[in-house]
């Protein structure tokens, strides 16, 4: 069990570390503390941020978006190898994850598989944005890469945690993917090898650099050409007619005017919101699924607990997903309840930038 670190603490262990620090002003208390927990902390969560453009998505993560309110991490990794810090709290990172990889971190024993969020990671994790479209294409600089080792390596070194309290989002919570991409220089973002990277740098003295973990390929000095910053769509979409959800059935749910919540090609983050009514004491879940229109065939992750209906009759539910789509691929949601029920409103609202 370890106690959160103070924004001044968390301060000097980066910049002892070696990290180049840029402080967003009001960082220190910018947080979510006032809707629930903070601490103990267990472990550092590395994503990739869905966007591209530094200062935009600085302030993205700084300030949220109509689906999910800010700060979204407490560090936001620029292509220039800054880390900008935006919270020293509590923050919308993480989500529900399985409790089984937490007692993993906790353990610092090998990860197994996520198949729930049942358990609270905003409370337990510090998390790190690193700014990447995440379509598996944009590629993460050197820079980057080097700071995001640096600043998780500065957070275990000052809680005494080894390379094993380090994981992806995509290690936490069934369905996500992050973070993937292209590596500048060769490779591509691998936690295995992330992890190694951080045990490396902990084997040496703060501020140092460690001898490298495998060959570095040799590449001729590039001057890279800054490509146009794609624009960001805001959507929010919403149905007030009823779909009934026979008991213990996954059932599409219809948002706007069809069936899929977005197509592809693109990056993505999306909620959505739905109010359902039932049988007290109903538990409801929910799912999303990638559907290649080509073929039919849907991929479908694993269920998300969304809650239970109230003593009134009512559940309010939302659950989160960010990913890409290809081209003549589609986003899906599915409900089920344990019971009959009812969903009455149904509000979609995604950030959605065109690959």
């Amino acid at each position: 069990m370890a106690t959160p670190l103070s924004a001044d603490r968390q301060l000097k262990a980066l910049r002892d570390e070696g990290v180049k620090v840029a402080e967003r002003s009001g960082w220190r208390t910018h947080n979510r503390n006032h809707k629930g927990p903070w601490g103990p902390v267990h472990g550092v969560m590395i994503h990739h941020t869905v966007s591209s453009g530094d200062d935009a998505s600085v302030a993205l993560c700084y300030n949220g978006h109509s689906a999910l309110p800010g700060p979204l991490c407490h560090g936001v990794g620029r292509n220039d190898g800054t880390i900008a810090v935006v919270s020293s709290a509590r923050a919308n990172h993480a989500g529900s994850g399985d409790d089984d990889v937490l007692r993993a971190v906790i353990n610092e024993t090998p990860l197994p598989a996520p198949n729930e969020a049942n358990t609270d990671g905003n409370r337990h994790f510090y998390g790190l944005e690193i700014v990447n479209l995440g379509d598996n294409k944009d590629t993460y600089t050197r820079a980057q890469y080097r700071a995001a080792v640096l600043w998780a390596a500065a957070l275990c070194r000052a809680h005494g945690w080894s390379e094993k309290s380090v994981i992806g989002h995509k290690e936490w919570q069934p369905g996500k993917i992050d973070p993937r991409g292209p590596i500048e220089g060769g490779g591509s973002f691998s936690m295995t090898q992330f992890r190694a990277d951080v045990r490396a740098q902990l084997a040496t003295k703060p501020g140092s650099d460690p001898a490298p973990t495998a060959p570095a390929k040799p590449t001729a000095p590039a001057v890279k050409e800054e490509p146009p910053v794609p624009a960001t769509k805001v959507i929010t979409e919403s149905v007030p007619a009823s779909d009934r959800l026979p008991a213990g059935e996954y059932t599409l749910i219809k948002l706007a005017e069809d069936t899929a919540a977005l197509q592809g090609p693109c990056t993505y983050v999306v909620t959505a919101y739905a109010t359902i009514t039932g049988t007290p004491g109903t538990r409801v879940t929910a799912r999303y699924h990638d559907l290649p229109l080509a073929t039919g065939r849907p991929s479908l992750d694993l269920p998300i607990d969304g809650g239970v209906i109230g003593p009134d009759g009512t559940l309010n539910l939302s659950v989160t997903r960010n990913g890409a789509l290809d081209a003549k691929e589609q986003l899906r949601i599915e409900l089920r309840a344990d019971a009959d029920a009812t969903v009455t409103r149904r509000v979609l609202r995604a950030l959605r930038t065109d690959a």
